[in-house]
């Protein structure tokens, strides 16, 4: 899938991305929000074998582009039965708070929807990602259900997770 919209692309990642994945996926303070806080500790050569294995119908990841800079990355997983599991990354964190995350998603929600098909759109947050939690909130996307200590990150600490959901008469774009 390619969108763009504005300032924002949106591309499936390419085997020449590989070192910018490493770089924000190896990164803690990028990866703790999702309980790698001493980041993931992988190579390039591991991250082009998964973009080597993705595909349309099962799982794609895509590199977030403004003004032709990568500023993070998103992915969507297919479900079965026209739903599917998004997550976004906005790994520039001089590109956080602006606005453009809400921007960003409704571009990729409207692909997911329109150009793909699906239904329902599901993704999950950490409970202490409050930020993330209203953007989704404004796009459209109903709570259903909160999982307290459900998981425990790198350093065994608890974590608590948010579940959404999101059907097209509900969503709100921001484009």
């Amino acid at each position: 899938m390619h969108l763009q919209s504005d300032k924002i692309e949106i591309r499936n990642t390419e085997i020449s991305d590989a070192p910018q994945l490493a770089a924000w996926w190896n990164d803690g303070k990028i990866m703790a929000h999702a309980g790698f806080p001493n980041g993931l500790g992988t190579c390039e050569e591991e991250i082009i074998g998964q973009i080597k294995q993705e595909t349309d119908e099962t799982t794609r990841r895509h590199i977030i582009l403004y003004e032709g800079v990568p500023i993070g990355e998103m992915n969507y997983r297919n479900l079965g039965d026209n739903q599917c599991e998004m997550g976004i990354k906005i790994c520039n964190e001089k590109m956080q708070n602006r606005g453009i995350g809400k921007k960003v998603l409704s571009l990729f929600i409207q692909g997911l929807f329109n150009d793909l098909g699906y239904d329902l759109i599901k993704l999950d947050t950490n409970l202490n990602n409050e930020r993330a939690q209203h953007v989704y909130e404004k796009l459209g996307f109903k709570k259903i259900r909160v999982n307290l200590n459900a998981w425990k990150d790198q350093l065994g600490n608890d974590c608590s997770s948010v579940d959404y959901e999101l059907t097209k008469n509900l969503f709100n774009s921001y484009l």
